[in-house]
């Protein structure tokens, strides 16, 4: 009788977005934002724009002109966006990582698990919130910059997923928002969720998160549920 073979399991990779996710700074993004379209003459309520964050800053823009019944003339989304870097860099030294980020990130490496970040904002934006989670130089990143299309398209999960050299199917994408795991279905890759960047369990199930925490924290303590393990 010959023994049963022994199949090596397939490492399972996370993707992460950045803002809200890993980092608290969904809402220094919203500040910017309503700076932003105030020294442009528009006027809408923060809680508006809060529902926008985690789409592309082209998609985002131009959501929130049509809400206001303005035109979606070029000119004035070039510029709110880079008002909105101007305010952001004013904000950003108050942006910390999310409570239990460091500790999980430095676990992932530590198993042998691979992982990415996948953010909607550009390395302009992005790159000194980067520097704060001492990411280890072979670790994947992914800003809008470097893809066609950001969330909720899949580009930026792809493109992670390619990095590192495995197939979407065996990925997760975390994130915190309802664009986040709409992009990670059209990517064919599994959504979980996080209730750090203000969306609720229920929006976040809805999209198709397939497990949704608190935050990196607690996300850490449930990572079997993830298959998620030393190899």
């Amino acid at each position: 009788m010959t023994g049963a073979s022994t199949i090596a399991p397939r490492p399972m990779a996370l993707v992460f977005d950045l803002d809200g996710t890993l980092v608290d700074s969904v809402y220094q993004h919203v500040l910017a934002w309503h700076h932003a379209l105030l020294e442009s003459g528009i006027e809408l309520s923060i809680w508006r724009i809060h529902r926008k964050i985690g789409m592309s800053g082209g998609l985002f823009t131009r959501a929130l002109l049509r809400e206001t019944g303005r035109d979606l003339d070029e000119d004035v989304l070039r510029q709110l966006q880079e008002r909105h870097a101007v305010a952001y860099r004013q904000l950003a030294g108050d942006v910390r990582p999310l409570p239990g980020t460091l500790e999980l990130l430095a676990h992932l490496t530590e198993l042998g698990c691979p992982w990415a970040i996948a953010t909607s904002g550009r390395m302009e934006t992005a790159g000194p919130v980067l520097e704060r989670l001492k990411v280890p130089r072979h670790v994947p990143i992914i800003t809008r910059d470097l893809v066609r299309h950001a969330k909720p398209d899949p580009d930026l999960f792809l493109a992670a997923v390619e990095k590192l050299a495995l197939p979407a199917a065996d990925a997760y994408v975390v994130g915190d928002s309802v664009w986040d795991m709409l992009a990670a279905r059209r990517a064919g890759m599994l959504g979980v969720g996080l209730l750090s960047g203000g969306y609720g369990t229920d929006e976040l199930e809805r999209a198709g998160a397939y497990r949704v925490y608190d935050d990196p924290a607690m996300m850490m303590r449930h990572l079997d549920e993830l298959g998620i393990r030393r190899l």
